[in-house]
């Protein structure tokens, strides 16, 4: 994951701007795993909770949730994922 954030200061890869619960991320891919969106939620993830991601205005699906294992293609600006945790049951 640590590759996919952007660096500070710049550089001449391309980012692209999400929104993970309510904050601004810079991300350096237009794909996202659900292991990368939860690592930009949380940091240190959470190992005794059960996680949801779920997201809207992607480019593919362009709205939904994501399972562990599986990845999302974002737009260049303003996708948005809501990354909860809640007691395992």
């Amino acid at each position: 994951m640590a590759d996919q954030v952007a660096p500070e200061g710049g550089g001449h890869e391309k980012t692209f701007k999400v929104i993970v619960n309510t904050r601004e991320r810079v991300v350096i891919s237009d794909i996202l795993t659900y292991d990368e969106v939860v690592l930009l939620a949380f940091d240190p993830v959470p190992t005794d909770k059960d996680i949801t991601v779920s997201f809207r205005d992607a480019v593919h699906p362009k709205q939904g949730s994501l399972q562990p294992g599986e990845s999302v293609k974002i737009e260049h600006q303003g996708t948005s994922f809501i990354v909860t945790a809640t007691n395992k049951a």
